[in-house]
Formats: C-alpha cells, structure tokens, sequence
C-alpha cells in the first residue's frame, strides 16, 4: 500500500467525491475542497454506463444508487424533419430492470448527493465549499495549494478533480485554455405530465438531423424527461457552462424539427432551460507530475455524444484508489494508475469524435447508423474494480 497519509482533492464534483469515497474506504485521510460557496442541485440527466455502475456499487452505494436511477431503455433513433426510425428500436414500456448489467439513467444531482452522503458518513468534515483555488505548487516532501481566501494547504498528493477549466491543471500542466469546440448545447428537465403528449415515440429517442441532435429519456422515476440538443455553432461568446436559455431561441435553433422535439421544448419550465459552449483540449502528455494528478475531465475533457464523460470521472477515482492500494509508493502508484486508463480514455474519446459525426450528419437519411458505436457494448462495460493494475 502507498505511503501516502494525508491527500487533497480540488473539486467536489462526481470524479472528486468518487475519489474521496474510495480513498477513505481505503483508509486515506482526504479532504476535498469546493470552490461554490453550497453544494446544491446543479445539472440534469446523465448516464451511468454498465461497469461504471458497478464501479460505485463497490463503494458501497448500490442500493441507493438503483433506487435513483433507471435503467436504460432501447434507444431509438429517428430522422429530425419526420420522425421516421433510423436505427434502434421505439421502446415505450418500462425496461427490466437488471441492475447493472446495463447502463441506468440518473439526475446529476441525485448522484451528486448519494455520493456526497457516502463520503460525509465516513468523515463529516471530508468537503470543505468556497475554497477557490489560485495556485498550486509542489516540493519533494508535499504538494500545496493556495485559496483565493488565503488559506494554504499542504498534503503528500494533490488531486485536480476541478473540470475542463482545471485550475490545476493551469498551474502545473497547461496554462493554455480550452477551445471551443464550434458546437452549443442546450438542456432542460420537463415534468412528465407536461411532456406526455410528445413520448408516443418511445422512453429515449435521439433525432439526428443537419449539424444537430437532439436527446432525450426519463429520469427520476419517470417523473421527469431529460432534454439535451447539441448543435453545431460558431456563435458562442458565453462564459460558463450554466447559462440560462430561452424557449424561444432554443425554438429556434430546432424549428424544423419534428413535433415530439418541439412541443418538447415549449413545454419546458423556463426556469430549467440552460445553455453552454463545447470546449475542447488536446491529449495532454501526462496526467500526473510528482505528487499531483490530474482526474476526470481535468485531464480528459470529451464531448458529450456517448454520454461517456462522468462514467471517465468516476471510473478514474475507483482506478486510483486501487492503484495506490496496490504499489509500494506513490509514483509507482500514480504510474500504474495512468497505465490502466490511458487506452480506455482514448478510445472512448476517439469513438466519441466519430459518434459526433455520424449523429450530426448533413444527409440523415444516408449516415449509416447501423455502424453507430453507441451500439457497442464493450464500450459501456468497461468496469473500473477489475481492470488490471500494473503496479
């Protein structure tokens, strides 16, 4: 086992506190520190593939976690101007529930605070909120970072769980920034009741129509459908990934498309439709230097098209935990943590690229979706308690 005593996290988001979880399971003393003033229920609709469910199932929230969330059902994909199937299937009823042996829907913020909870049972004072980091530094003995409320705190292992726009990274890594990667989001959360008429198609439905798509699926016991539409754009000038949206300029953006997409959007609470620019990073060499890592999108931002993202967040905190578990020190430990993960980062975020184009195709009546890796299994059942660790 490392001999690592004392490890901070920057960032309480799903890889930070999946990280604490397993570390404190492990016995690590952890204190992971939050730059928003409370922690509160932010996001929407995510994914939770298959391995990566079981991945937090060891960390002993299972059955908290299965009673959040769904599983997924067979998605459809459908032509944007028609609705006419593509590829998939229509699923309009309740899928069996398997546990996980297949991927489940869940609210961001649902999982969020499963975690949170998880991680404050072990240690009440684990999360520490308005601590904005401005710099940070190493020496041979310890890793420091510095707070914009001038505190200052020293650990044997800094880990930057802190996003795309890590600060983190900037200080010790890569001091360029994300780039925007031409494309806009949009997403809200509409009561079921509300959208109901435009659901006759199937649970999870993605239309694919010029440079654009549009996603979504049941979250929360069904009480609440999931919309996302992701289209190509050069227009973002926004800051932030949280911006509140229109009805009418989300409208807009998705006029032409069919009816199920459109009343979905009018139907929308205003108050839930958010807006946000894509940004990119080029692979980075190394994700660790020293005593400090680099975690989850921190060091491997992707683009949403396989709703893959938090899976890389929390699979990297399980593989690490087990990393340092299983080496006699801490750069063996780091080392065969980014052994183990490299080629699954990769190839998610290779296959993620090509997802992207054929979803966004210009002709979707020829983009060949029967070769979509969305149907790929071994994908989403990567599991992150059993990949081997080379320490």
């Amino acid at each position: 086992m490392t001999q690592v005593r004392s490890i901070a996290i920057v960032g309480a988001g799903l890889g930070g506190l999946t990280a604490a979880l397993a570390l404190l399971r492990g016995g690590w003393q952890v204190r992971v520190y939050e730059a928003a003033p409370v922690l509160g229920e932010v996001g929407a609709g995510i994914s939770i593939a298959a391995g990566t469910g079981r991945g937090l199932a060891a960390l002993g929230i299972g059955p908290a976690l299965l009673a959040a969330s769904l599983p997924v059902p067979a998605v459809a994909f459908a032509h944007y101007r028609t609705g006419d199937l593509l590829a998939g299937v229509y699923d309009k009823g309740a899928p069996v529930d398997r546990g996980f042996a297949t991927a489940r829907h869940i609210h961001r913020a649902d999982l969020h605070t499963i975690l949170l909870e998880a991680v404050r049972a072990i240690d009440a004072d684990a999360v520490l909120t308005g601590k904005r980091l401005v710099d940070a530094s190493q020496d041979a003995d310890h890793a420091c970072a510095r707070f914009d409320d001038g505190s200052v705190v020293h650990a044997d292992l800094l880990i930057g769980a802190d996003g795309s726009r890590s600060a983190v990274r900037r200080a010790l890594f890569d001091a360029d920034d994300p780039q925007f990667a031409g494309q806009i989001a949009y997403r809200c959360l509409v009561p079921i009741e509300r959208a109901a008429p435009f659901m006759g198609r199937g649970n999870a439905v993605v239309s694919i129509g010029a440079a654009r798509m549009f996603h979504r699926y049941l979250v929360r016991g069904g009480s609440l459908v999931n919309v996302i539409g992701i289209g190509q754009n050069d227009r973002w000038r926004e800051e932030g990934w949280h911006t509140p949206a229109t009805t009418d300029e989300f409208l807009a953006d998705y006029a032409d498309f069919h009816p199920d997409v459109t009343g979905l959007i009018a139907a929308a609470p205003s108050d839930t439709l958010i807006k946000w620019g894509l940004f990119v990073r080029p692979p980075i060499a190394r994700w660790h230097s020293g005593r400090v890592l680099l975690l989850g999108d921190a060091a491997h931002p992707i683009l949403p098209f396989l709703g893959l993202g938090a899976a890389l967040a929390i699979e990297d905190g399980v593989v690490l935990a087990r990393a340092l578990a299983a080496a006699p020190d801490l750069a063996s430990a780091l080392d065969a943590y980014a052994s183990a993960r490299r080629d699954r980062v990769e190839t998610v975020r290779t296959q993620t690229l090509r997802q992207g184009e054929i979803i966004q195709s210009a002709d979707p009546d020829r983009q060949g979706m029967g070769a979509s890796p969305s149907q790929n299994g071994a994908l989403f059942d990567y599991d992150p308690t059993t990949v081997p660790i080379d320490a």
